[in-house]
């Protein structure tokens, strides 16, 4: 016999610091220990299952163990595992390169790799601003960014965020943004004529908010601040580092709004959750403002140690060939109305939701406890976790984010444990 759960807790306790949890009260909140998966389960050190319906953390896609990516990982570990991309290249990296080429909604892309969204984010402010410096023009050292808006814990993606999540004792670190209510066009588009000499950009999640509960906007919102931008020559960053992947519909979200952006920051979802991997995928026109002599000025002095990751890369090549040979995308559209359905009959209607916000399988339900200090999210989806259901709420809003690859049965197996712990919790 192994070391029991109480066990496995306590050892973690001693030496791991775990983020955004108060370490005080971790052992008391009946953390998960997972020792192993299986498909879109997670087993934990005693045996009992949970159905992943975070994507652990939205990053999770085709589900764990997914036989064709753990063949991809062996077939690359024979090859090489890692080399550096500061000036030289690795084919593997090229290959998902070519391939993200081929699929991204941007104009005649290349890629610069990192390690995580935050990093995807922080790479396209840097490349922003110095874009219109290797032009010769400046004053354009601003950012407009949204209500709502969250784009990473490094301190250029949290200055773009809106604060929130107990993160405001780091406002100090933070610079000043031109902030804009999330989606009111009309709002927008004034601001960015306003500021359009000062802006090196401006960084949009397309379609849905995560971070912020899963708040939505239309598709003609995004298509409006595109044309503002090319309006007033404001470079357009977006943010798929949630959305991407399958996660809204499409491939990618803002080809539901028409729109190319000059900058695509991505994430999360592009290994299907298997190692860390993210990618700022930059247009020819962005990407040509930095060519010139060899080690000019005009070079991007930015990069990483496991930039372009030979293991990650051949993950996420696969990852993205199996979209097209699954037909993955069939599978969220048929989900996402079964699950849409069975909200609106079993969730909507009970006296405690207050809202609930879906697009593709990214779903947030707001709850609305009557006064402070109920901790209904945190309820809730702790008595999902007794279900066997994985939940992690924003607040009181309970967060869905079913694996793409979800069964019509797992569906309901989710909208039961919700409905179910809704009004276990809300009737006490």
């Amino acid at each position: 016999m192994g070391d029991t759960h109480s066990d496995w807790v306590t050892r973690d306790s001693r030496v791991v610091w775990h983020g955004f949890t108060q370490m005080a009260a971790y052992a008391d909140n009946a953390p998960i220990i997972v020792d192993h998966a299986d498909g879109r389960e997670l087993v934990d050190v005693e045996g009992r299952r949970y159905l992943d319906a975070i994507s652990s953390l939205w990053v999770t896609t085709l589900g764990h163990r997914v036989p064709e990516l753990d063949e991809a990982l062996r077939t690359q570990i024979d090859r090489v595992a890692h080399t550096t991309m500061l000036g030289h290249g690795n084919t593997v990296t090229v290959e998902l390169a070519e391939a993200l080429a081929a699929v991204v909604p941007v104009d005649r892309p290349h890629t610069l790799f990192a390690s995580d969204g935050a990093e995807a984010v922080e790479q396209a402010l840097k490349i922003a601003f110095q874009h219109w410096t290797n032009r010769g023009i400046a004053g354009r050292d601003r950012y407009l960014a949204f209500s709502g808006a969250y784009h990473g814990d490094s301190i250029g993606s949290l200055s773009l965020g809106s604060g929130g999540f107990g993160t405001d004792v780091f406002d100090p670190l933070r610079f000043p943004v031109v902030r804009a209510p999330f989606g009111d066009l009309e709002a927008t588009a004034a601001l960015i004529a306003a500021h359009a000499d000062q802006l090196a950009a401006v960084v949009v999640e397309p379609l849905v908010q995560g971070a912020a509960g899963m708040a939505l906007c239309s598709p003609e919102f995004i298509t409006g601040v595109a044309d503002a931008c090319r309006a007033h020559d404001v470079l357009l960053v977006c943010d798929e580092v949630a959305t991407g992947f399958g996660r809204t519909g499409t491939l990618f979200a803002v080809e539901q709004c028409g729109v190319r952006p000059d900058l695509l920051c991505l994430g999360k979802g592009i290994t299907g959750g298997y190692l860390a991997l993210s990618a700022t995928v930059v247009s020819e026109r962005v990407y040509e403002a930095f060519l010139g002599a060899d080690l000019s000025e005009m070079t991007l002095y930015h990069g990483h140690s496991y930039s372009g990751n030979a293991l990650a890369c051949a993950v996420a090549l696969r990852h993205l060939e199996l979209f097209d040979e699954q037909d993955v995308l069939a599978n969220v559209a048929a989900r996402s109305a079964q699950l849409a359905a069975a909200l609106a009959e079993r969730v909507a209607p009970l006296g405690p939701v207050l809202e609930v916000r879906q697009r593709g399988l990214m779903t947030g339900i707001e709850l609305a406890p009557p006064a402070e200090g109920l901790r209904w999210g945190r309820r809730v989806s702790a008595a999902c976790v007794e279900r066997g259901v994985l939940i992690r709420p924003l607040g009181d809003v309970i967060v869905l984010m079913p694996m793409l690859t979800s069964t019509a049965a797992e569906i309901d197996r989710i909208v039961d444990a919700v409905a179910s712990s809704i009004t276990e919790v809300t009737a006490a």
